[in-house]
Parts: C-alpha cells; sequence; structure tokens
C-alpha cells in the first residue's frame, strides 16, 4: 500500500473566482488546487483545474431540466492518495450539499492514465435541484477518454473539454495534473490535450444558459473521441488453507455495466485483491479491485456423494462501491449458473472470451480464464479440460490440414491418370 495521506501532510485551496461571461449574465466557478504530499512531505500527486456539469433531471411535474453544478468555494478532498506500483492515484473532491467526484489514476509502465471518474450529485440540494422528482443521491461512473501520459510528465489543457455520459456533460478547463510525481517537483514537461493544438482558438466553457447556443466567433474543438476499451490484463490468484495452496486462477476480467449507454470496466490485476474461502464441496473467489469493485465467483460440486464427480461455477456476485466513503452504489448477483464443468481434480480452461449474465445490467467478460477451485497439489494446475470453443479451435485445425492433404492426394492421382493415358496412346500402332 502506498503512503496515506494526513491533515498535515496534504493541502487543498480554492483559488479566487473566475468570472464567466455567459449569454444571460455572469456566472461564477472556482478553481480547485490539490497537493498530495506523501509521508516524506513531498509532492506526489498534484491538479489544479476548474469544472463543471450540466446536469438532465426529471422535474415533479414529468419535465426534463438541465441545471448546472459548479464547484463551491468550501470544496475539499478528502481521500485523495498518492497512489503506487500496485495502488491507483485517486483525486476526490467533495463541495456543495453532499456532491463529490473523483477520478482514479494507473499507472502502467512508462504512462499513468485515468481510468474512471465518480460523480455523485445530491437532488436534495434544492438550490440545484429544486423540483426534483427524484430525491437523494446519484451515481455516475464515466470513463476517462484521455490517452496515457509519460511518467515525469505534466498533463495541461487551458481550452474547454467536454466529457459525456448517460445525462450528465462534464466540462473541464485550465487543467494542471500530474499522477505519480517524482522526487517530489511537478514536471516542466507538457502533454497538452487535442483542445490546445495550435488550431484551435480559446473557447468559453458552457453553461447550460449557453450550451445550445453556437460561438459567433470561433467554432469550439470536438470532443476526442473516446478510445475502445481494450482487452483487460490478466491476472494470477490463490487461495491458501494453512501453508497450502487450494484455490488457483488465472483470467483477465471485464465489467460491462448498462446505464443508458455501456459502460465498460477493466479489473487491474496491479491494484486487485484476492480473498475467499476452500471447502470440501464449495469454493469461493472474491476479489477487490482498488476498493471499488467487488467480484466474487462461488464454485460447487455436482452430485457429491457419486463415484465420479465434477465441478462447476454456480454463483457470481458484483458489486460497485463508492470509492470515497465505501458506501454500496449498485449490487448484482446470479446464483443459479452452470458453468465452467470440469472434473474433480482437474482444472478448466477457455482462451476465448466469455461472458457471464448477472443479471439485465451487468455482465462478466472472462479472457484467458485457468481455473482449478478444488483439489490443487504441489501449487499447480492440474490437467486443463478445455471449453467448448478453444477445443473446436483445436479439432478445426487439423481437420484443415486433412483436407488441404486430402486435396493435394486427389490432384495427384488424376495427374497421374492422365499421364498414363497420354503414354498409351503415344504407343497405337497405326
Amino acid at each position: 500500500m502506498g503512503p496515506r495521506r494526513s491533515a498535515a501532510s496534504s493541502r487543498g485551496r480554492l483559488l479566487l473566482p473566475l468570472l464567466l461571461l455567459g449569454v444571460s449574465g455572469f456566472f461564477q466557478s472556482y478553481a480547485v488546487e490539490v497537493d498530495i504530499k506523501d509521508a516524506s512531505n513531498a509532492t506526489c500527486l498534484y491538479a489544479n483545474w476548474m469544472m463543471r456539469f450540466l446536469i438532465t433531471y426529471e422535474s415533479n411535474n414529468g419535465d426534463y431540466k438541465t441545471t448546472t453544478l459548479n464547484l463551491s468555494s468550501s470544496a475539499t478532498h478528502n481521500g485523495s492518495v498518492c497512489g503506487n506500483d500496485t495502488q491507483a492515484a485517486l483525486v476526490a473532491v467533495q463541495f456543495g450539499e453532499g456532491h463529490s467526484w473523483s477520478i482514479n489514476i494507473t499507472k502502467n509502465n512508462e504512462t499513468y492514465q485515468g481510468d474512471f471518474m465518480t460523480l455523485t450529485y445530491n437532488t436534495n440540494d434544492t438550490a440545484v435541484f429544486p423540483d426534483a422528482k427524484r430525491k437523494g443521491p446519484v451515481t455516475i461512473f464515466i470513463k476517462d477518454p484521455a490517452g496515457p501520459v509519460q511518467l515525469n510528465t505534466v498533463f495541461v489543457c487551458h481550452n474547454s473539454f467536454d466529457i459525456e455520459a448517460e445525462n450528465i456533460t462534464q466540462i473541464f478547463w485550465n487543467v494542471t495534473l500530474q499522477a505519480f510525481v517524482q522526487n517530489g517537483t511537478v514536471s516542466k514537461k507538457e502533454t497538452r490535450c487535442p483542445a490546445d493544438r495550435p488550431t484551435s482558438a480559446p473557447t468559453v466553457p458552457p453553461t447550460s444558459a449557453n450550451a445550445t447556443t453556437a460561438p459567433t466567433t470561433a467554432a469550439p474543438p470536438a470532443p476526442t473521441p473516446p478510445k475502445p476499451v481494450e482487452n483487460p490484463d490478466t491476472g494470477n490468484y490463490s487461495l491458501k488453507s494453512g501453508n497450502k495452496t487450494c484455490f488457483l486462477a488465472t483470467v483477465g476480467l471485464q465489467l460491462n455495466v448498462s446505464q443508458d449507454k455501456p459502460l465498460l470496466i477493466n479489473i487491474n490485476p496491479k491494484t486487485t485483491v484476492a480473498d475467499g474461502a476452500c471447502g470440501n464441496t464449495t469454493a469461493t473467489l472474491k476479489l477487490n479491485d482498488g476498493n471499488s469493485t467487488l467480484i466474487g465467483f462461488t464454485f460447487a460440486v455436482k452430485n457429491a456423494s457419486a463415484s465420479v464427480q465434477k465441478f462447476y461455477l454456480r454463483e457470481v456476485n458484483v458489486t460497485l462501491l463508492n470509492r470515497l466513503n465505501g458506501s454500496v452504489i449498485s449490487s448484482a448477483d446470479n446464483n443459479n449458473l452452470s458453468k465452467w464443468d470440469a472434473f474433480l481434480g482437474s482444472s478448466y480452461m477457455c482462451r476465448k472470451e466469455q461472458t457471464l449474465q448477472i443479471n439485465e445490467n451487468v455482465q462478466v467478460h472472462t479472457f484467458n480464464l485457468w481455473i482449478q477451485p478444488f483439489l490443487v497439489e504441489a501449487n499447480k494446475f492440474a490437467t486443463a479440460e478445455e471449453c467448448l470453443a478453444d477445443s473446436d479451435l483445436n479439432f478445426l485445425i487439423p481437420i484443415a490440414v486433412g483436407v488441404a492433404l486430402g486435396f493435394l492426394i486427389i490432384l495427384v492421382f488424376i495427374s497421374y491418370i492422365i499421364g498414363r493415358r497420354k503414354s498409351r496412346t503415344g504407343y497405337q500402332s497405326v
């Protein structure tokens, strides 16, 4: 675990208000500066930015309205952490009447990159949502579309850019961010966002009043298209009973959470901790991805009293947590599965992608799966029983080779027959 931030080792202050002239008048927004210190009081994460949110919500009379949620002058950044090679960095901000925003940032070899953002807005805030039909906190996950940034490089974006998800438009400008700061000094090397390219003209961040009004001086920069989500990295997980390994798993995991727009979340093995329990007839593997996602796999033995026994995947449950306070945002469970069956004492393998339907809104995708929940010997996988998809591939290759050889033999035979006929024709008497 990385060093934890204390009140004495970090600072966050709100800069002077920036007044922006909108279509209908002046609009106020605040900049936030977060400087996180490690245990040696050296800067490990620095961020300075401005943002606001355009949120569409349903009113009591059934109409849909768009409101603007801004950072307040009393914003705090409790829960922000430095991160390290195995733990994601986190920038977290709390503001207004129960609103919060955070972004987790992961480190990968020589780069760092935002993974996903979490926005929680509270419709009980009547100043922002005066007649909201739905009351209470609403949490939205948004995939960060920005690409990786080299370590020891600061990400800078002066012009405004927006990220849309569901009924939310996030607007950012005057952004300076560097995660995993080296030697306690923010770098002078910059990576600029597409909006800051030389061909881009400065833009004014839109408000709910001018969001649909086209600027008269210059067209705003086109938003950066989201990058396609790559397959997740493969992780190796194990459980022990005493000093003996009792559960082995190798798998890449990806969550598909369907909201108004699908959200794909790759489970990062570097930040994932395995827990669970081994038993004679049931075994459970629980994976905790950086305290925000919990995935549980429960296996059982079929016909425990039979002479020949098989195991299978019986249940999968998924829980998404609020990274700031650990509260449950959503939960999904399917305890009526019958997947990944193999003979007891062997392992199950499936290199191809598989999909587990947890409920109508949540799917778990697996890649390069190899798992053995029972009778592990010498900390090694037993002989694997392959899934049908892999078996089909293994069968198709020799079949294709056999068919090709068959055609070749037929062609040789036909050529031989033709050659013999020509030879006989040459010796016929006239």
